[in-house]
């Protein structure tokens, strides 16, 4: 059985974000009393039958790996080179230790060209024995293509992020889609026939760049999908507030989430 784990479903920011009164932070619309809402950058994680594929490696991957308890993975697949989704990428020299060998890295060619610029070091080819460094196998991919990455049957989905492209993707009846914010209907086309869907939505009322619950809530009843995750989300989402508001079929995220796709 396929299991996701949500490592992080927080903006840019994350929740609570720098400031407040104190400086202990601010929390926006959110009960900081809620442990839900504490979020931290969004990312997640795909595990079936040993096999792991990670999405993302934000700022905050060393304390989520640790907080979900895990040591490893196969590969990872970068969405796009915003920085809440790549500048964690230093950690994964530890990752590299544990499994003893340099890790595929799936992206765009324009986020590889991102990461090869900002993280060049990672991207040396290796000389073993030892990982001093992050060693990365840069594989380049494309919106529309269907492959293998660790095992998985991944077709990846062209989404507009605003100002960029950011890339979504489908395993089965699983689909994963952040920073998301514009769909055109072929890409929601290819999304029917899934059963749970795990989707960037920032906040209550319209954004530029992300998708907000009323966007949300469309897609899904197009999909005709059975549950939707809400991940991404900003200080303006209250846990309890989006839990008797939020339309039938909608729930929200929280950091350390395991969901179970049906096969």
């Amino acid at each position: 059985m396929m299991r996701v784990v949500i490592l992080g479903c927080g903006g840019s920011a994350g929740v609570p974000q720098l400031g407040g009164e104190d400086g202990r932070g601010d929390w926006g619309a959110c009960d900081p009393s809620e442990p839900r809402n504490q979020r931290t950058r969004s990312s997640i994680l795909i595990e079936q039958d040993g096999r792991r594929l990670l999405i993302d490696t934000g700022p905050d991957l060393r304390a989520q790996l640790l907080a979900t308890g895990i040591a490893g993975i196969d590969a990872v697949l970068f969405t796009h080179a915003h920085a809440d989704h790549i500048t964690g990428l230093d950690d994964v020299r530890i990752l590299n230790r544990l499994t003893g060998k340099p890790i595929d890295a799936y992206g765009s060619p324009k986020t590889i060209e991102e990461l090869t610029l900002r993280f060049d070091y990672a991207f040396r080819p290796w000389k073993p024995p030892g990982f001093y460094r992050p060693v990365l196998v840069p594989h380049q991919v494309a919106a529309g293509q269907d492959l293998t990455i660790a095992g998985f049957p991944v077709t990846l989905l062209d989404q507009d992020h605003g100002y960029v492209r950011s890339l979504g993707l489908r395993i089965g009846r699983f689909a994963y889609s952040t920073d998301v914010v514009a769909m055109d209907a072929e890409v929601l086309d290819r999304l029917k026939g899934i059963d749970t869907w795990v989707v960037g939505c920032f906040q209550r009322q319209k954004h530029a760049t992300h998708a907000h619950i009323a966007l949300v809530a469309q897609w899904a009843a197009r999909i005709g999908v059975r549950r939707t995750v809400l991940t991404h989300m900003g200080y303006d989402l209250d846990w309890a507030w989006m839990q008797a508001n939020l339309p039938p079929g909608l729930e929200p995220g929280f950091d350390g989430m395991e969901i179970h796709p049906a096969s």
